[in-house]
């Protein structure tokens, strides 16, 4: 097997970076993209970065991806310089151009890579420890929306065409569910039954946004718990990651699924399905952090359905996992057999725990 430095050693000097690379290693983080950690010795110092290969087959249009990339990062990075916020370099992603000026490198194999400044005495968790945990992601993802309310230019792009429009998620998982093109559906008929049942509530947020009772704004599309970086030292929220998807959308899809992957300490594939269950204390301190921050640009209608949201979307995802599982694991990268299928499972048991407490969950907000 050629190691990791090795294969990325022709990558690496396209990009501003200076020095030898030591080591690499890959980060087994995300369901799409392929990324390592670099580390190169610059006069003596050992500085890192990170080398990530863009999904194409998810990504089709990469220059679009990194065009959205640019102006967001180059934006949020005005507006803390302006509010002289501190450490101001760990919190936003940096961009290492190309030796030609671009963000991104498109090789001969059409390969797409990009380069970013590492993030030092940072963490990640794949699920929340704490209500302070909570609080902070929901802060952080507040006040990423909030920054970016006063993005200047034309519309984003759509990286990912009707990403959260769940009512093409449940057609699509209608579709698979027709052409079970493995065999499975027949295992799978509770999960099935389990989705059909809700199909009204596809609708609600779409219908919302159609009357023009909640607007489009710029939105992170992916606010997965892991997608905030944590100060080591202090605790305190810093940066947001996993940019790919933000375009113009709907701030509850973003709240929905901080509640997904926030409120229930679980992983994403839990199997025991007895310890997956929306925690209220994690939920109360999760809407604190989000509207002390969005609280200041959201509308009467987005507030409304703030609770709803977290079960939508996490119906949506479990969808989903499920479509891609009676397709034979297309989209989502998986490690074991019937890795998406745990997914789903765990997603829909959420649901039903959400389900159980939402007219608590928005009475909590309501009172905020």
């Amino acid at each position: 097997m050629i190691p990791p430095e090795t294969q990325l050693k022709d990558i690496s000097r396209h990009f501003q970076i200076y020095g030898q690379i030591l080591h690499a290693e890959p980060l087994k983080i995300g369901h799409i993209n392929e990324t390592y950690t670099a580390t190169y010795d610059q006069g003596g110092t050992r500085v890192r970065y990170i080398h990530q290969k863009l999904n194409r087959s998810v990504f089709k249009k990469p220059a679009a991806v990194m065009h959205n990339l640019v102006r967001v990062t180059l934006h949020l990075r005005k507006k803390l310089e302006a509010s002289r916020a501190p450490d101001l370099t760990r919190r936003t992603l940096n961009i290492i151009p190309t030796r030609d000026g671009q963000s991104f490198l498109q090789n001969g194999q059409g390969d797409v890579w990009r380069t970013f400044v590492f993030i030092e005495g940072v963490r990640t968790f794949e699920a929340v420890q704490s209500p302070v945990q909570a609080f902070q992601a929901g802060r952080a993802f507040g006040e990423f929306q909030g920054l970016l309310t006063d993005l200047s230019g034309p519309r984003l792009h759509a990286t990912i065409p009707d990403f959260h429009h769940t009512r093409k998620r449940f057609e699509a998982f209608q579709r698979a569910v027709q052409a079970d093109r493995c065999n499975r559906a027949a295992s799978v008929q509770a999960e099935i039954n389990f989705a059909l049942r809700r199909e009204p509530i596809a609708d609600v947020i779409l219908d919302a946004m159609a009357r023009g009772h909640i607007p489009e704004r710029i939105t992170h599309n992916d606010t997965k718990f892991n997608n905030v970086m944590l100060d080591v030292a202090t605790g305190e929220a810093l940066c947001i990651v996993d940019l790919d998807t933000v375009m113009p959308g709907c701030v509850l899809y973003d709240f929905g699924d901080m509640v997904r992957t926030t409120t229930s300490p679980t992983l994403e594939d839990e199997i025991d399905l007895g310890k997956v269950r929306m925690q209220m204390p994690l939920y109360k301190a999760l809407a604190r952090g989000y509207l002390s921050m969005a609280g200041q640009f959201l509308n009467r209608y987005e507030k409304q359905l703030l609770a709803f949201s977290g079960k939508l979307i996490t119906y949506e995802l479990g969808l989903r996992f499920l479509t891609d599982y009676l397709s034979g694991d297309l989209y989502f990268r998986t490690h074991r057999e019937g890795h998406n299928l745990d997914r789903c499972r765990t997603q829909f048991k959420l649901v039903e725990s959400i389900e159980r407490q939402e007219t608590a969950m928005q009475e909590y907000v309501d009172r905020l």
